[in-house]
Order: C-alpha cells, then sequence, then structure tokens
C-alpha cells in the first residue's frame, strides 16, 4: 500500500483555503460600500402640542409636572423648544411652586429647563410661609436639585417686602433664596401671615 505524500494530504487544506478567499471575494462584491453615518443635524424630528410629563417618586406622589402648549425636538442636542411652558413643583409639607414663560426650553432627560420672556415663579401662600413671587427675563430650573436660579435682573415679592437683585438662587427643598449683585430692598415689618422672612 503506497502512504499519501505530503503534497496530497496538503490538498484539501488549500482547496479549503481557496474556497473560503472565493467566498469572502464575491461577499465583498455583492455588498454595498457602507456609508458613513451623517453627523445629526439641529432639525426638528417629532412635535407634539398640548405637550405633559411628569415624574412620580417611589410611591407614585407627583414630583413635578411639565406643560407646555407646544414642543418641538431637535435630534442633534436631545433639546425640546417649548410654548408656554408651565413648570409645577410638588413637595410634601411644601406649598406648591409654578414657574411660567413664553417660551422654554428642556434638555433630553428633563433634568434642566429654562424659561425665557416674562418668567415667573409663583410659590403659594401656606404651611406658615406668605406667597412668594418672583419674575425675571430667564429662569432656570435644575429638577433634579430642586433649585431655581437666574443670572439676569430678578424681582422678588415675599409677603408684603419687595427685593430685587442682579441674579437669584432659590433652593425649592431648603427654602433658601438668594439675591447676588447690587440688591435692594423694601422689608415689611410683617408679612400678610405674620411669619418672620426667611
Amino acid at each position: 500500500m503506497q502512504r499519501p505524500t505530503k503534497l496530497t494530504s496538503a490538498l484539501p487544506v488549500v482547496a479549503l483555503a481557496a474556497f473560503a478567499g472565493i467566498t469572502y471575494w464575491l461577499l465583498q462584491a455583492t455588498l454595498k460600500p457602507q456609508e458613513p453615518e451623517r453627523p445629526k443635524a439641529h432639525t426638528p424630528d417629532y412635535f407634539a402640542t398640548n405637550f405633559s410629563v411628569s415624574e412620580l417618586d417611589t410611591t407614585g406622589t407627583m414630583q413635578y409636572r411639565l406643560t407646555a402648549i407646544s414642543m418641538v425636538h431637535y435630534e442633534d442636542d436631545e433639546v425640546s423648544d417649548l410654548t408656554k411652558p408651565a413648570m409645577r413643583m410638588f413637595q410634601p409639607l411644601r406649598p406648591i411652586v409654578t414657574a411660567t414663560s413664553e417660551r422654554g426650553t428642556v434638555n433630553g432627560d428633563v433634568s434642566i429647563v429654562n424659561l425665557y420672556e416674562n418668567a415667573h415663579i409663583l410659590r403659594v401662600a401656606g404651611y406658615g410661609d406668605p406667597q412668594m413671587t418672583a419674575d425675571s427675563e430667564h429662569f432656570r430650573i435644575l429638577v433634579n436639585d430642586d433649585v431655581i436660579e437666574t443670572e439676569k435682573p430678578v424681582k422678588l415679592q415675599r409677603g408684603l417686602s419687595v427685593m430685587m437683585g442682579n441674579g437669584m438662587n432659590y433652593n425649592n427643598a431648603t427654602r433658601v433664596m438668594k439675591l447676588f449683585g447690587q440688591v435692594r430692598s423694601q422689608i415689611a415689618a410683617s408679612d400678610t401671615l405674620g411669619t418672620s422672612s426667611k
């Protein structure tokens, strides 16, 4: 019986390699060249009217609600333009805070809401606090931190007291209000509920 030579034993391996090479070449020849991914443009990719989004805590209690007459979402930065936005924040044993404006923006995860043009904040009276309002051309709501801030001139009224500054930071959780820049104030002897100012 004649033993197979090295050449004849290598023939199946060579044939298999040639078959694999031809298959790869045919596959590459039939596939369409992959187009480079186009950069996202700052164009609207969806719209909504009477827009509303809410967040609940783990117990199902409402934490905030954001509404707007209309919403336009942009694909490149995930930011949405809002018309007549209103942001309402709820905290247990705290007065409800509502922020409104003519127009606004909200980022993709609803963690930052910007309010522009006739921006107005109203904290209703209750739980030992008088009504408080703030007016400016811009408010930024940091939703996760429960903070409202502005770098624009602001007018603040708490009860009968009126204060004005060049900027503001209001922490709704701690109820601490800070005014910045040239601050002017008219502090009333007592506010509408007879409580001391905070």
